[in-house]
């Protein structure tokens, strides 16, 4: 991946996440190749400033998830800490404390997210592909929640995004089974929107998020915080918020240079502002 300029890196024996930068494009990099870049605890609190870096970056359009290596996108949450970190009590209460704040985050972020899914994606990292608002799969790509193999706790809040996109019964079936799905098994029940062969997977991405990237920054963050609210129960929705945000797109230089780059048959040159 040329032409990267790295912004954050910690050579934490256990893991990292990185964060790189590609033009207008952001990266967020799950590094723990040698557990199939299991998150651990370190990961977990590193997640936000990643995300807060990139939502007052105004020159990044677009932020992808994605794991190091070549076997994970993320296999899930880091095993080897449950039994220090995960045990119940005090230590149970803050390590999920700290993982609902970079779930928080990222489903926070008024930018573009998009998740790049190679090798496996198990638990937790179907849990982070899930916050992201586009998914684009490798054909290598595996999917499973094997909580109940594990006797784990899922809260609603977790289980919600899954149980909205894939529709209940088949939720409920990864759940229930805790069994490896496929990835055009995925596609079929809607978890992600597209599959491409591995070695192809980067370019289907790059196409679009290119795509994504050259229109205005304001729409796409309107759209974004739109959704955002159409997802609550209509009398938890903020609609001043949304048509605060309608109007920053019509009160904007962006809107201007739209109408003008349509009529003079041009591309727009968008600023976000």
């Amino acid at each position: 991946m040329s032409g990267f300029v790295p912004l954050l890196h910690s050579a934490a024996m256990s893991g990292t996440v990185r964060i790189e930068r590609d033009g207008s494009i952001g990266w967020i990099v799950f590094d723990q190749p040698e557990r199939r870049n299991a998150v651990s605890a370190e990961m977990w609190r590193q997640i936000p400033g990643a995300i807060e870096a990139f939502a007052k970056d105004d020159d990044v359009r677009v932020v992808v998830m994605r794991g190091a290596g070549e076997a994970a996108f993320v296999s899930g949450a880091d095993i080897s800490e449950f039994e220090e970190r995960r045990r119940g009590g005090g230590g149970g209460a803050e390590y999920d404390r700290e993982s609902a704040l970079a779930f928080r985050a990222l489903v926070g972020l008024d930018k573009p997210l998009v998740a790049m899914i190679h090798g496996f994606c198990v638990g937790g990292g179907v849990a982070l592909a899930l916050t992201a608002d586009l998914r684009f799969a490798a054909d290598d790509a595996r999917f499973a929640i094997p909580a109940a193999r594990l006797g784990l706790g899922y809260s609603a809040a977790l289980l919600e995004p899954l149980l909205t996109l894939v529709g209940q019964a088949k939720g409920l079936e990864i759940l229930y089974t805790a069994r490896r799905y496929r990835a055009d098994e995925a596609l079929a029940m809607g978890l992600v929107n597209a599959i491409a062969p591995k070695d192809a997977l980067e370019s289907l991405v790059r196409e679009t998020i290119d795509r994504i990237a050259a229109n205005a920054p304001l729409t796409l963050r309107g759209v974004k915080v739109a959704a955002r609210e159409l997802a609550k129960d209509p009398g938890r929705r903020d609609n001043d918020k949304v048509e605060a945000a309608v109007a920053a797109c019509y009160d904007s230089d962006d809107y201007k240079e739209g109408v003008r780059a349509f009529l003079e048959k041009r591309k727009p040159a968008f600023k976000g502002r």
